[in-house]
């Protein structure tokens, strides 16, 4: 059984694969084209959101029996089409549920204090004392869209910090976040009262510009959000027209990464907008605990073989 590992990974997926008698082939960073020729030779195909498992990508893979996705959104992986081919897709959804939801916190920081702004100035020279007056969080209403594994972790910091949280979920989650102290609300109260709102949903054809236009005027003057699931569930150009009456904006991704669009670019020039590279995985301790599941979910999966 051989493996082809797409993109980067921690070493211990690798040495795990290993030990369980699968053949490694480790090529981060691959571009499509040697993707498509190599492909074929491999029943194991392991991705990140960079590489993209299209129709044409699993159709060049003749023998693939298992598409791994190291992380958990599955939207770069054409599940449907894939499981239609008789090819199992597994992720590890666990793993990086700390690490995003840290991450996320970092950036409501940096946001509501102006880390950013005032880490630039400090440095170049300055000192910029009394010039950025931030937030505090304590006593103020965060709202968590979407109470998944990274959702439910960031209410919990929220709690800690002293914050009243609310949440909206397309299911019931109401007497789960009843235990915690928070309370399930309809999205537009949600967007209406929060003063923190952090998005944590999956990328569907429901989600796909979630906040639109609509949906962005709803949020109060002095709102801080943040997105740390997928990029396209803001509608960008819609984000722009609001912006000036925001708090400020902390966004981990992008409707397209790297940016290309000058509609983009002029949108992260902005001082309220604090940028990270989709990185809420990115964490030693995330990238261990994704090896050893990923690892275990595949070697699981060989079995049913």
């Amino acid at each position: 059984m051989r493996v082809l590992i797409a993109d980067q990974t921690s070493d211990k997926l690798v040495e795990h694969l290993r030990r369980g008698n699968i053949e490694v082939d480790y090529r981060p960073g691959i571009s499509r084209e040697d993707l498509l020729k190599l492909i074929e030779g491999y029943e194991i195909l392991v991705v990140r959101s960079r590489t993209k498992v299209d129709k044409e990508v699993i159709d060049r893979g003749t023998r693939l029996k298992i598409v791994a996705r190291y992380g958990v959104g599955l939207d770069n992986i054409a599940v449907d089409y894939a499981i239609k081919r008789g090819i199992a897709v597994i992720n590890a959804p666990n793993a990086p549920t700390r690490s995003a939801a840290e991450l996320t916190l970092g950036l409501i920081l940096a946001v509501a204090r102006r880390i950013p702004l005032l880490d630039k100035e400090v440095k170049a020279g300055g000192w910029p004392k009394g010039k950025y007056i931030g937030k505090e969080l304590f006593g103020k209403t965060l709202g968590v869209i979407g109470f998944g594994r990274i959702g439910r972790t960031v209410a919990q910091y929220g709690l800690a910090l002293g914050m009243k949280v609310v949440t909206s979920d397309i299911i019931d989650v109401s007497a789960e976040a009843a235990k915690m102290g928070a309370a399930q609300v309809p999205l537009e109260r949600l967007l209406r009262e929060s003063d923190v709102i952090s998005v944590h949903v999956p990328l569907t054809p429901a989600t796909y510009k979630l906040l639109d236009n609509e949906k962005l005027s709803l949020i109060k003057d002095g709102a801080i959000l943040v997105n740390t699931s997928r990029g396209e569930v803001i509608d960008i150009d819609a984000l722009a027209k609001h912006i000036d009456r925001l708090w400020g904006v902390g966004l981990d991704v992008l409707p397209e990464e790297p940016p290309k669009s000058e509609t983009v670019r002029k949108l992260l020039a902005s001082e309220k907008i604090v940028v990270t590279p989709h990185v809420g995985s990115e964490t030693y301790e995330a990238y261990d605990r994704l090896a050893e599941e990923l690892a275990l979910n595949i070697l699981e999966a060989v079995k049913r073989l």
